[in-house]
């Protein structure tokens, strides 16, 4: 006798369940189903039998019991090794099932969605189906369990060739079923412990207002790959990323060539693509060490990528590449030229990637620009920055301040020109980019010099007109970006002795006054921002 003999179907997502029906039915295997699913399998010309009429109990309470039954769930949990449970079966009257295809209400879909009431919510929390999923996976050697519709190929393509599906896949089965019910779980402690609860608890047919913080905080990450070693050579490490990735991140990338990412890598590349992607115009950024060391606009691959090297070409050396910008073989040409560990952009030209395929060390990352729109409730909590701590994790909402022209507020005597204020936002928005205390000078949109990551302001000032030196680069009628206040007014002095004529700050220091009559008294423009950039 087959050892396969009953399969039970019940999906709210129908895509391949005929398909998948049709080659258990092939093997003789008898199908059970429930509600539109058997309805579907029925209309398709499948011999298919009700659950109900396997319990001898109709489907009760709105659907809501429909499986919940000693029938089914000692079909699935019954070990067939054990004569024992086989008994039980038979003096019950009770068959086994030893396929068993389920996905479940689609809760995740349904509380992302713009307007979701509580009544809503709560209709689509699945429990026949995680009830049934449990069991199976329990009983992994005995029962088949399928969660998601990419299971169905090698599942048919097992009972074509055998007539069955091997322990190896059926254990691969029952752990992606656990990890399935664990973010399902997961999806509905967050938004449900987000919910704010005031005076009154919120009526069913009322959106609830949802906290960013809910009270419990359920990270639901899927590993991506091993990965050679951590930041060093002694450390182990693997890439995870977002069950649900927003579009237009690091980890939605296509390698297109090149060596296996590294710890490293990883970390510089998502650094150098978030600034990139930052921009709306042709713009190019070089990343090392997490911090970029140079930053340019331009009117394509080439001329952002010529400007941004001539910040710091030895820091470049080695370093990340980003561009928001198709590469075409010019700027490829143009690149190829330096030591790059990372590329990175939107789109390559056939003759750009024929560039670098002499050389096969260099990673190709090509990455979709987001779209925009509307992002959904549970995949902006992803979008958070986390950080890990002893025993515990800091979560805050991203950086994502964007910052228009209508928010300057000049504070001095002198105006900024059209150019400089244009170069205010461009120093602005990499400032964002750079490790707290961050100074960067730029000028034509262009980075014409890095100060990052020092204790003390005055000395990333300092570094940062070191750097352009060092690349030649005249710092005269230059902007400043500060990416916190001025706490003394020595930090200025520093920017206007190597040429600066215009400072953009956030403001709010006790000094600030101090700070002002020191640019009114160098003859330079400053405006405040309103908002620091502060990146540890």
């Amino acid at each position: 006798m087959n050892a396969l003999q009953t399969a039970l179907l019940s999906v709210s997502d129908k895509t391949g369940i005929v398909e998948l029906a049709q080659a258990l039915h092939a093997q003789g295997v008898k199908l059970l189903s429930t509600g539109g699913t058997a309805k579907l399998l029925a209309d398709k010309g499948l011999p298919v039998t009700e659950v109900a009429e396997m319990t001898g109990f109709p489907e009760m309470l709105d659907g809501r019991v429909k499986t919940l039954h000693p029938r089914v769930h000692g079909g699935l949990l019954a070990r067939r090794d054990f004569p024992s449970h086989m008994a039980a079966l038979a003096e019950h009257n009770i068959n086994t099932i030893d396929f068993l295809v389920v996905n479940l209400y689609p809760f995740e879909a349904t509380v992302a969605k713009a307007g979701c009431t509580l009544e809503d919510a709560i209709e689509n929390i699945d429990i026949g189906g995680p009830a049934m999923v449990r069991s199976a996976a329990k009983n992994w050697k005995d029962v088949a369990v399928l969660t998601d519709a990419a299971q169905y190929d090698t599942a048919i393509a097992e009972l074509k060739a055998n007539g069955k599906v091997s322990d190896k896949t059926k254990l691969g089965l029952s752990i992606a079923a656990f990890n399935r019910i664990s973010q399902y779980d997961g999806a509905i402690s967050d938004y449900l412990s987000a919910i704010q609860i005031g005076d009154e608890v919120p009526a069913g047919d009322a959106v609830p207002v949802l906290d960013l913080f809910p009270g419990q905080s359920n990270g639901r990450f899927v590993k991506v790959q091993d990965l050679r070693y951590g930041e060093n050579s002694h450390q182990q490490a693997a890439l995870y990323r977002d069950l649900f990735p927003a579009p237009g991140s690091l980890v939605t990338a296509k390698q297109l060539q090149g060596k296996e990412l590294s710890y490293n890598n990883i970390a510089d590349a998502d650094a150098a693509w978030e600034c990139v992607k930052s921009f709306d115009t042709p713009a190019c950024v070089i990343v090392k060490h997490a911090n970029p060391c140079g930053v340019a606009v331009g009117a394509n691959a080439l001329e952002a990528y010529s400007k941004a090297f001539q910040t710091d070409p030895t820091s470049a050396f080695g370093g990340i590449i980003a561009l928001n910008t198709e590469l075409d073989e010019a700027g490829a040409q143009q690149i190829s030229k330096q030591f790059v560990e990372v590329l990175m952009a939107p789109s390559f030209t056939p003759a750009a990637l024929e560039v670098f395929k002499t050389k096969v060390n260099v990673r190709i990352l090509q990455i979709d620009l987001p779209k925009g729109g509307t992002t959904p409730w549970d995949q902006g909590r992803n979008l958070m920055d986390m950080k890990r701590i002893g025993s515990g994790i800091l979560l805050q909402t991203a950086d994502n301040h964007e910052l228009a022209l209508s928010d300057l507020k000049v504070v001095t005597t002198k105006q900024p020109t059209a150019e400089e204020l244009n170069d205010l936002l461009f120093a602005w928005k990499v400032a964002k980019y750079v490790k707290s205390n961050a100074i960067v000078f730029c000028k034509g949109g262009m980075t014409m010099g890095v100060g990052a990551g020092q204790m003390s302001r005055l000395d990333s000032a300092r570094i940062a007109s070191i750097k352009a030196g060092h690349a030649n680069l005249s710092l005269a009628g230059t902007v400043v970006a500060s990416d916190a206040f001025f706490p003394f007014r020595d930090g200025l002095d520093v920017v206007v002795d190597q040429g600066a004529t215009c400072v953009i700050q956030p403001g709010g220091s006790m000094r600030d006054q101090e700070v002002i009559d020191a640019a009114n008294e160098r003859g330079v423009s400053m405006v405040f921002s309103g908002v620091r950039h502060f990146r540890h």
